[in-house]
C-alpha cells in the first residue's frame, strides 16, 4: 500500500525562500573567497594580487616610490626570508678524515619550513644547518635536488611564527634594464643588500655539476659573490624572479656579471618534489652523437643521408624512444683506424625544432612534462619518417651528461 505525502502552498513558500536564501549565501561567499581559493590551489595570482600582498609587508607601489625608499621596504619585508645555509661535509685523505664547512643562502617557501637553495650549496654535505635572521639555527633535511638547473629544496622543522616566506613572482615576462634586488650572505656577511637591473635574458650558461645548459638564465649586475648562491634575486615588488647561483669572474669576486635561474624553472622542480617526493625529468632514453662532431670528411666516408642532427647510438630497450620504435646502431665500419656504429636513426626535428646536438634535444624537452608526447623526425636508410614519442621518466641514475 502506497503513502502519499501531500505539500501545501505555504509549505512550498517556505522551501523556496530556504533555497533562495542558501543560493544567494553561496554566491557572496564565493564572489568574497572563491577566487583567493582558486588562486591558491592553482598556484595562480593575479597583478592585483600580488600588489595587495606587497602592501600588507609594507612595500609600497615602486611607480610612486622613490628608489631608496623601495630598497629599504623591499629589504625590511623580505630579508627576514633569506635564510644563512650551512653545509657540513666528512673529508678523507690518506691519513685522517676532517669536517669541511661550506655555506651558501636559501629562500623560504612557506610556513611548513621548505627552503629553495643551489644543489651545489648542499651537494654531498653529511649534515646541513639553516640560521634564521632572528640567530636561530635549525638541522635541514634535503629533500631533493635537480643538478642540470643546480636547484635544491630542503626543509627545516621550525614554529611558523618564525618563518618570514619569499613570494614567487613570474620570470616569463622579464625586461633587459628592470630593477633588480638580491638578497644573500656573501664571505658570511648576513642578509646583504645589492641592487642592480637585469642585464640580459635566456643567457646560454651551463650547470658546472652536470654540463647542461640552464635554459632562460638572467643576467644580473646586482654584485653577487661567494655566499650569495642560493638566495633570491627580487623585482621591486618583493617577488623571488631568480635564484642567484653563479657570476663571471676573472678574480673571484664580483664584476657585474652575474646569473641566476628564472623562478619559473624552480617552480617546476619545487612542485615536484613537493607532489611526487623527487624531480622528475622527460627523457628519451637514447644515446648518441651529433653529426657536427664527425666533421664533414667523415660525414661522406660513412655516407650518412644528412650532414646535421643526432645520430642514435643506443636507444635503451623500454625507454620512450624505444617503444617508439626509435632504432640504435646495427652494424660497425672502420674508418682511418676508428670503429664507428652506424645504422641508427639520425633525429634532426624535434616537435619542428631543428636538431643538431645534444643541447638542442634538452631545450626541446625542457617545457615538457612525464607522459607528454612529441614528434620526432628521423632520417632512416635515406627516408625521412615522423614517430610519436610518450615521454617517460628519467632514471635518477641517468641525470648525467653523457
Amino acid at each position: 500500500m502506497k503513502t502519499t505525502y501531500q505539500i501545501t502552498a505555504k509549505q512550498l513558500i517556505v522551501l523556496a525562500l530556504i533555497t533562495a536564501v542558501f543560493a544567494a549565501s553561496g554566491v557572496l561567499i564565493y564572489d568574497r573567497f572563491g577566487s583567493k581559493l582558486l588562486g591558491r590551489w592553482a598556484g595562480a595570482k593575479t597583478e592585483k594580487g600580488y600588489e595587495e600582498e606587497a602592501q600588507l609587508r609594507g612595500i609600497s607601489d615602486p611607480t610612486v616610490a622613490t628608489d631608496e625608499k623601495n630598497n629599504q621596504e623591499v629589504y625590511n619585508a623580505m630579508s627576514p626570508g633569506v635564510v644563512n645555509v650551512t653545509s657540513t661535509t666528512l673529508v678523507r685523505d690518506w691519513f685522517n678524515a676532517y669536517r669541511a664547512q661550506g655555506s651558501g643562502s636559501g629562500s623560504i617557501l612557506d610556513k611548513q619550513g621548505h627552503i629553495l637553495t643551489n644543489y651545489h650549496v648542499v651537494q654531498g654535505a653529511n649534515e646541513l644547518k639553516v640560521t634564521l635572521a632572528n640567530g636561530r639555527d635549525y638541522s635541514a633535511t634535503f629533500l631533493d635536488a635537480d643538478a642540470d638547473n643546480d636547484l635544491a629544496l630542503i626543509k627545516i622543522e621550525a614554529p611558523a611564527d618564525q618563518l618570514t616566506t619569499i613570494p614567487l613572482g613570474d620570470s616569463a615576462n622579464l625586461k633587459v634594464g628592470q630593477k633588480v634586488l638580491a638578497i644573500g650572505n656573501p664571505f658570511g656577511f648576513e642578509r646583504t643588500l645589492t641592487t642592480g637591473v637585469v642585464s640580459g635574458l635566456a643567457r646560454p650558461i651551463r650547470s658546472e655539476l652536470t654540463g647542461k645548459l640552464i635554459e632562460g638564465a638572467v643576467q644580473t649586475d646586482a654584485a653577487i659573490n661567494p655566499g650569495n648562491s642560493g638566495g633570491p634575486l627580487l623585482n621591486s615588488r618583493g617577488q623571488m624572479i631568480a635564484i642567484n647561483t653563479l657570476i663571471y669572474s676573472p678574480s673571484g669576486g664580483s664584476v657585474g656579471i652575474g646569473f641566476a635561474v628564472p623562478v619559473n624553472t624552480a617552480k617546476r622542480i619545487v612542485s615536484d618534489i613537493l607532489q611526487y617526493g623527487r624531480v622528475r625529468k622527460p627523457d628519451l632514453g637514447i644515446k648518441g652523437i651529433p653529426l657536427s662532431r664527425l666533421g664533414q670528411q667523415l660525414i661522406r666516408a660513412l655516407e650518412l643521408p644528412v650532414s646535421e642532427g643526432y645520430m642514435v647510438v643506443r636507444a635503451i630497450p623500454g625507454a620512450s624512444a624505444d617503444r617508439a620504435g626509435v632504432r640504435g646502431a646495427n652494424e660497425q665500419v672502420e674508418v682511418g683506424g676508428y670503429i664507428f656504429p652506424i645504422g641508427g636513426d639520425i633525429i634532426t626535428k624535434i616537435d619542428g625544432q631543428e636538431i643538431r646536438q645534444q643541447d638542442d634535444i634538452d631545450h626541446a624537452l625542457n617545457t615538457k612534462n612525464v607522459g607528454d608526447r612529441v614528434q620526432i623526425e628521423v632520417m632512416r636508410a635515406g627516408r625521412r619518417q615522423t614517430l610519436s614519442v610518450q615521454l617517460a621518466e628519467m632514471p635518477k641514475g641517468a641525470r648525467q651528461r653523457t
